[in-house]
């Protein structure tokens, strides 16, 4: 992580130069006054500022800008909530450096234009999202050592350990028919939720209802009637994201099914939507900012490293059992 105590920042307030100054001066990469470089070198020593693992390798390294590379089938998805939350705290981390991110969607079929991107000399590096693993397996060679992911293989949410606990929660205030919507099943990242469900499952000797969404409202409307009109006796159904989960709501309040009296509802992402819900709805903590900034050092940095970011369930009204919200 950066270094709360001092930062570049602090280092060119004290020398009373820009922070662009300050990063010529403690990079050498670019020029400045005798009398700016003392005053940095001098605060710099003061402060006792000790440069990031970052810093470090762009004075290294070319290009402008990180990209962040959203690979999914809708191109509407970079107006997804997630994505612009992400976006904005890459460049918030980012800028310090003078890095500026630029977003762009890739489809699931990527190669060209991943090659595309690797031509790119304005690129410094790339964080990715929505990735498989046989999609990491052939990056090419140009992105290797500059590109970091969001989700399985690098920082991502504990989603098993966060909707493990909204089961498991549903489990013990009587919820026994409990059906899932999990993410597709091309994102590696939608493995985990799906095999701490089964487990659960199997562990309670519960039956297994499975469908797949894509963390959308639309799919999570389209879920819940495919649940109750395929197992009407369905007493709970969680689902990956807030949104589909709100989805979920909607459908079964137009099919005239009570919340949770007749089916218990639980989301993930901790999402504003989901404490403004009526009735309020149950979720997890999904740490988006945190995730997406330490995805964007990482890339900076060369050696992405795997990081799991804590995910804490929230009980509201519609699991069925106690509401609280720690």
């Amino acid at each position: 992580m950066l270094d709360v105590r001092v930062g570049l920042a602090d280092v060119a307030r004290r020398a009373g130069v820009s922070p662009a100054t300050a990063s010529r001066v403690l990079s050498g990469s670019g020029p400045a006054s005798a009398t700016s470089r003392a005053a940095v070198l001098d605060a710099a020593a003061e402060l006792g500022y000790q440069p990031h693992p970052v810093a470090r390798q762009l004075a290294r390294r070319s290009g402008t800008r990180v990209v962040f590379a959203v690979r999914d089938a809708r191109p509407d998805i970079l107006r997804d909530p997630f994505v612009t939350r992400a976006t904005a705290a890459m460049a918030a981390a980012l800028d310090p450096y003078q890095i500026g991110v630029s977003l762009r969607r890739v489809g699931l079929d990527c190669a060209a234009e991943l090659a595309e991107l690797a031509s790119d000399r304005g690129l410094a590096a790339m964080v990715l999202a929505g990735h498989d693993r046989e999609l990491l397996a052939h990056l090419p060679s140009r992105l290797r050592g500059r590109t970091a992911t969001i989700g399985t293989g690098g920082a991502d949410v504990d989603s098993a350990a966060g909707v493990g606990a909204l089961l498991a929660h549903l489990q013990a205030h009587g919820r026994r028919r409990i059906a899932l919507v999990a993410g597709p099943s091309w994102l590696a990242a939608s493995a985990p939720p799906v095999a701490a469900y089964r487990e659960l499952a199997r562990a309670a000797g519960q039956p297994v209802r499975l469908v797949r969404g894509d963390f959308t409202s639309a799919r999570g409307r389209a879920a819940a009637r495919s649940i109750m009109r395929r197992w009407p006796d369905t007493d709970a159904i969680a689902a990956v994201s807030d949104a589909t989960a709100l989805g979920v709501m909607q459908a079964l309040a137009a099919a005239g099914i009570r919340v949770p009296d007749d089916v218990a509802v639980t989301g993930f992402d901790d999402a504003p939507p989901a404490a403004a819900a009526h009735p309020a709805l149950s979720t997890a903590t999904h740490p988006v900012e945190e995730i997406a900034a330490a995805a964007a050092r990482a890339a900076l940095g060369g050696s992405p490293p795997v990081t799991l970011f804590p995910s804490k369930p929230r009980f509201r009204r519609t699991c069925g059992g106690s509401a609280s919200t720690p």
